[in-house]
C-alpha cells in the first residue's frame, strides 16, 4: 500500500480487490466440493467490516473516513456459512445454482473494481503529466 492521504481511495480498492478475489476463491473451492458428503460452504464477509471502521472514525464524510481509517483493521473473513443445516441426505449444503450466481456477481464486482482502480491512476498520471 502506498503511505500518501493522495493513495486513501486506491488503498482501499487495493484491500477491496483482495477481499473480492478472496472470496471469488472461496466460491470457486465450494463448487469443487458440491459432491464432497458433508462439506459445509464458506463465504467471506468483508464489506461489514469495512462499513465498520469507516463509521468508526470521527470525520463526517467518507472522504475523510477513507483518508484516516485503518486498512490494517480491515481483512476479509472466511467463514462456514449454515454449517448445521443441510437439505441433503449427504449434509453436503451447497448449492450449485446459487454458488454459480454469487461467483458471477463476485467476477463482476472484481472487474469494476479493477476498472476503479485503473481509472484512479489515470487520474494521477493526467496530474502528473500535466504539472
Amino acid at each position: 500500500m502506498f503511505s500518501s492521504d493522495a493513495f486513501s481511495y486506491i488503498n482501499v480498492l487495493d484491500k477491496t480487490m483482495d477481499a473480492s478475489w478472496q472470496r471469488e476463491t472461496v466460491l470457486a473451492n465450494n463448487l469443487a466440493n458440491v459432491d464432497t458428503p458433508g462439506y459445509k460452504r464458506q463465504d467471506v464477509e468483508f464489506s461489514s467490516i469495512l462499513e465498520f471502521e469507516l463509521t468508526k472514525t470521527q470525520y463526517g464524510s467518507v472522504d475523510g473516513a477513507v483518508k484516516h481509517v485503518d486498512l490494517d483493521r480491515v481483512d476479509a473473513v472466511t467463514y462456514t456459512d449454515n454449517a448445521n443445516y443441510s437439505y441433503r441426505i449427504d449434509e453436503n449444503n451447497v448449492d450449485v445454482d446459487s454458488e454459480n450466481v454469487e461467483l458471477a456477481s463476485e467476477q463482476i464486482r472484481y472487474q469494476t473494481l479493477s476498472s476503479a482502480t485503473k481509472q484512479e491512476f489515470t487520474r494521477f498520471s493526467t496530474v502528473c503529466t500535466s504539472s
